[in-house]
């Protein structure tokens, strides 16, 4: 029986990878579930069999995607549990860290596809806020808190801490990057990082 369900998962995980790659290079209405199938390696059955119809993959191919790069972004903040004594270049390497994460294929297509499907799937943006954004503000927002607590900063609401602080980081990205459509070298991420530090830090510090 678990290696019933182990399976089953498997499956399912390989399909919702192979529809997000597909939907991503294709878009939504050209994608076809042959195509998603033979990308995870799946009988077209198989996809049926997991997901009702195409719109309903879409929208869990979408929360997938999002879950796993907020996975990653979450943990791109665990330095700031010990930053250490200088604080500021601690925030500097999470800053630099969620810029480069930002930036990945992956987190592209997902704006992208989110960008060009919204009108269609309009519930789509509450999907991916809940499985990304929402959640990576209340997380930095725990971590300032405690950092505040600790005397390290004067934040005194957190969420708007938070908020800030990745506004500081997102703002400026989305413009230098044309909505992802740009890529951009390290040594500009870095600088990018820096100066959102630096405002950060100035109104935030203790």
């Amino acid at each position: 029986m678990a290696t019933t369900t182990r399976g089953r998962i498997d499956k399912r995980q390989a399909i919702l990878e192979g529809a997000f790659t597909v939907f991503a290079r294709e878009g939504y209405a050209q994608a076809c579930v042959q195509e998603i199938a033979r990308e995870a390696g799946v009988a077209k059955p198989t996809v049926y069999n997991h997901m009702t119809d195409k719109a309903t993959l879409f929208r869990n191919a979408m929360e997938a995607a999002a879950r796993a790069i907020l996975d990653q972004r979450i943990a791109a903040l665990e330095p700031l549990a010990t930053p250490g004594d200088d604080l500021h270049a601690t925030l500097e390497e999470v800053a630099h860290t969620l810029l480069r994460l930002h930036t990945d294929g992956r987190s592209c297509a997902l704006r992208r596809l989110l960008y060009s499907e919204i009108t269609h799937f309009p519930d789509i943006l509450d999907i991916v806020k809940e499985s990304g954004p929402d959640r990576l503000t209340r997380a930095l927002a725990d971590r300032l808190a405690r950092l505040a607590l600790a005397g390290r900063l004067r934040a005194t609401d957190p969420d708007l801490t938070a908020e800030q602080f990745l506004a500081l980081l997102l703002g400026p990205l989305e413009a230098r990057t044309q909505l992802g459509t740009r890529s951009l070298e390290d040594a500009e991420l870095r600088t990018m990082a820096r100066d959102a530090v630096e405002t950060f830090v100035r109104a935030w510090a203790a």
